[in-house]
C-alpha cells in the first residue's frame, strides 16, 4: 500500500508543473550564467542558516535548490522545457478544472500530499549532500592533523624503532611507509582538487561568473600550509623535547635519539595511514 501511495504521489509531482524560471526570477531563454547568479542571489537571501532555521526558509530554500537543479543541467533542462511547453499548448497550467487548481478539499489534500513529498525529497538530496561534503572534508582534516600531530611527537620522543627493529620488523615498518606515502600522496591530491584552485587561471573564469569561490583557497596557499603546518610541528616537537629530554631519555632510553635520524620519516605517513584507517572505519559503521 504504501510502495503505491509513493507511486501514485511521484506520478503527481511529474504531473504538477511548477514554473522554475519564475522561481529563479529569470527568463526562460537565460544563459547558464544568469540562471547560476540567479541562484546564488536567492540563496543568500533564502538560505535557512541566515533566517534563523525557519521551516518556510527552509522549504523556500529548497525550492530555489530544485530550480537550481534543474536548470543548471543542460540535459535536464530540455526536458523540463519540453514539458512546460506541452502543459502551456494544453491550458492545463491555467485550468481551473484541473485538480492541481481546483479548491475542492480533496483536491488540495492532493496537492498538499504531492508538494510535500517534492519538499521532502528535496531536503533528504540537500542532506546527502551536506553528508557527502562532511566526509570528503573530513578526508582532508583528519591526514593533515594527524601528519602534523604525528611530526610534534616525532621531534618531541625521536624514537628510534627502525635501528631497534629486528629484519622483519624493518620490512614491516618499510612497507608501512611506502603505503603511507602513496595514501598522503592520494589524500593530498584530492583535497588540492576539492578545495584549491589555479591563481593563474583565475583571470579565465572571472568574467563568465565560473565560481573559484567553490574552491576556497589558492593551490599556493594549499602548498604553504602543508609545509609551513609540517615545519612548525616539528619546531614546537624539538622545543618540547629539548625542555623534557631527561626523562624522555629515562622512560625510553633504548628508543631514545638525543638527534635527529633519517628514520624519522618514516613515521609521520605511518601514523597518517593508521589514523585514517580507523576513521574509514568507524565512518563505515555509523553509516
Amino acid at each position: 500500500m504504501a510502495e503505491l501511495t509513493s507511486r501514485f504521489i511521484l506520478s503527481l509531482i511529474d504531473f504538477v508543473m511548477v514554473n522554475y524560471y519564475k522561481i529563479l526570477k529569470v527568463s526562460p531563454k537565460a544563459t547558464m550564467t544568469e540562471i547560476k547568479s540567479a541562484y546564488r542571489r536567492l540563496a543568500r537571501k533564502m538560505h535557512p542558516d541566515v533566517n534563523n532555521n525557519s521551516e518556510n526558509a527552509a522549504k523556500d530554500f529548497a525550492v530555489i535548490a530544485k530550480a537550481y537543479e534543474i536548470l543548471s543541467n543542460p540535459q535536464e533542462r530540455a526536458h523540463y522545457d519540453a514539458k512546460l511547453h506541452r502543459n502551456n499548448s494544453n491550458g492545463s497550467m491555467h485550468s481551473t478544472n484541473s485538480v492541481f487548481h481546483s479548491n475542492n478539499e480533496h483536491a488540495q489534500r492532493l496537492r498538499q500530499m504531492a508538494f510535500e513529498h517534492r519538499y521532502n525529497e528535496i531536503i533528504d538530496r540537500m542532506m546527502e549532500a551536506e553528508r557527502r561534503e562532511t566526509l570528503a572534508l573530513q578526508k582532508v582534516i583528519f591526514p593533515a592533523v594527524a601528519l602534523f600531530v604525528s611530526t610534534c611527537f616525532v621531534g618531541i620522543f625521536k624514537p628510534m624503532i627502525w635501528t631497534n627493529s629486528q629484519i622483519v620488523g624493518k620490512i614491516v615498518l618499510f612497507t608501512l611507509f611506502i603505503i603511507g606515502v602513496l595514501h598522503l600522496i592520494k589524500r593530498i591530491r584530492s583535497g588540492f582538487e576539492r578545495y584549491t584552485y589555479d591563481a593563474e587561471g583565475l583571470h579565465d573564469s572571472i568574467f563568465d561568473d565560473n565560481a573559484p569561490d567553490s574552491k576556497p583557497y589558492t593551490r599556493f596557499a594549499g602548498i604553504a600550509f602543508l609545509f609551513l603546518g609540517t615545519g612548525l610541528s616539528l619546531g614546537i616537537g624539538l622545543l618540547v623535547g629539548s625542555v623534557l629530554k631527561m626523562p624522555i631519555e629515562s622512560l625510553i632510553p633504548s628508543f631514545y635519539s638525543r638527534n635527529l635520524l633519517p628514520e624519522f620519516v618514516f613515521y609521520p605517513p605511518i601514523v597518517v595511514l593508521l589514523v585514517d584507517a580507523m576513521h574509514t572505519l568507524v565512518a563505515k559503521f555509523e553509516c
